[in-house]
């Protein structure tokens, strides 16, 4: 990164401005070296049985009356028949990893955080979960079958991860 800044700093002093060159194309692309820290608020009182689901150790999500589809993560409306007509259902905790990678360029949000697993799931019922996995990620790998656990993260709130079932 040292370099790469050293190199926008010699292209602001050639071209006037804080560029770098593609490497692919050689297009000029505008760098903004600036730090950028963002917090926000979601409103989540229209999902909150997720939350609460997840206090009580379940995994919820909504299913559409309409249609019957499944999402996860729960929505207020079905994107397919565009109506609020959802009910919550209770999402069995077993699936089968489909992938995963290790992160080991967190973003600064995460970087308190060792390098970690993020995978992705087909639930039993379905539906594809994104969630962080537990263990070592080199004694996994697709089509084993995992399990979701309600655990805690360093923060100390809820989070949901991907357990491997052994066997």
């Amino acid at each position: 990164m040292e370099e790469f800044k050293k190199a926008v700093e010699r292209n602001i002093a050639e071209y006037g401005f804080p560029v770098a060159l593609d490497e692919k194309t050689g297009a000029m692309q505008w760098v903004d070296m600036r730090k950028l820290e963002l917090s926000y608020l979601i409103c989540i009182d229209n999902i909150a049985p997720f939350f609460e689901g997840m206090r009580e150790g379940k995994l919820l999500t909504t299913k559409c009356k309409k249609c019957g589809e499944l999402f996860f993560p729960p929505q207020k409306d079905c994107p397919n028949c565009r109506v609020s007509e959802m009910e919550w259902v209770e999402l069995k905790k077993e699936g089968v990893l489909e992938t995963l990678t290790v992160v080991f360029v967190r973003p600064p949000s995460f970087a308190m955080h060792d390098p970690y697993t993020v995978a992705i799931a087909k639930l039993d019922d379905g539906v594809k979960i994104t969630a962080w996995l537990r263990g070592d990620p080199r004694k996994v790998k697709p089509g084993q079958r995992v399990r979701v656990e309600i655990s805690r993260r360093k923060e100390g709130y809820l989070m949901y991860e991907l357990v491997p079932i052994e066997g």
